[in-house]
């Protein structure tokens, strides 16, 4: 796996494909790898040359335990499409990862050819705020959690009703979050990192063609946020995915990645 050094960091990456290039965002805690169980083999399929990446905080990439903003993971970016000479590029990210793709597409337009938001907003609410301050509380309490219960909260957290009363997806589902353990050091700056000011006013300024992707029962970002992000941006799209919660493009990959294929390959 290639590593190069930007922005004052090691980051890991992979690339894979030919065509014209995609790269792909991860969200909190989420590593590349996420992406290359759905994402990446739709996308190559349909001709495109994918880059996944592990963000700042995400090992094996730089930890960095000591802190590090939004602006720094916007800089992590910014700084491997131009490693790569991929500019401008489309970009896909998901959560923290739609935002650090908000902010990029608004502050280097230049890098990004188009840009789809997947489970996104641009403010904290009261609900969202307090759901991170109780999450970064329990971190730094250590308080060790039973994984099974942390892999049970967690389901109800990110999945839709549908997925929840599938036994046997369930299982599944289980089994996986439980393996996942607990956060490490650089994940808990990232939880940081959700507690966002209000930027809506800010992406009036985007100017690169935008899909917003919503998911329809995602509790972490739900779906009225991210539809004020496509009202904000000047002739963003907005798709509404049913029967979801915040993990829709693991719950529904057919359904997110053919709307992922036909925004990206418009124009060429």
């Amino acid at each position: 796996m290639p590593v190069v050094a930007v922005n004052g960091i090691q980051l890991h990456y992979e690339d894979e494909g030919t065509g014209e290039p995609v790269v792909l965002v991860q969200g909190t805690g989420g590593g590349r790898t996420v992406w290359h169980l759905h994402q990446v083999p739709a996308l190559t399929e349909a001709g495109f040359r994918v880059i996944t990446f592990d963000n700042r905080g995400i090992p094996p990439t730089s930890e960095c335990p000591g802190g590090f903003t939004l602006r720094d993971m916007v800089g992590d970016t910014a700084g491997l499409i131009e490693h790569l000479g991929l500019g401008p590029c489309r970009v896909v990210g998901t959560s923290l990862g739609a935002f650090v793709t908000q902010e990029l597409a608004l502050a280097r337009p230049d890098l990004v050819d188009r840009a789809v938001l997947m489970a996104t907003r641009a403010r904290t609410d009261t609900l969202r705020s307090a759901l991170t301050r109780a999450e970064i509380e329990l971190h730094d309490s250590g308080t060790q959690v039973p994984p099974r219960y942390a892999a049970v909260l967690r389901a109800l957290k990110s999945l839709s009703p549908r997925t929840l009363d599938d036994d046997a997806a369930m299982a599944d589902w289980l089994d996986l979050f439980e393996l996942a353990g607990p956060a490490g050091p650089g994940q808990r700056v990232q939880m940081e990192l959700s507690k966002l000011n209000d930027r809506l006013d800010a992406y009036r300024g985007i100017r690169v063609p935008v899909q917003v992707i919503a998911f329809a029962d995602d509790l972490i970002t739900p779906p009225h946020l991210g539809r004020e992000v496509a009202d904000a941006i000047p002739g963003a799209l907005y798709e509404l995915i049913e029967d979801c919660g915040h993990y829709g493009y693991l719950e529904d990959p057919a359904t997110v990645n053919k709307a992922l294929v036909q925004f990206l390959t418009a124009g060429i």
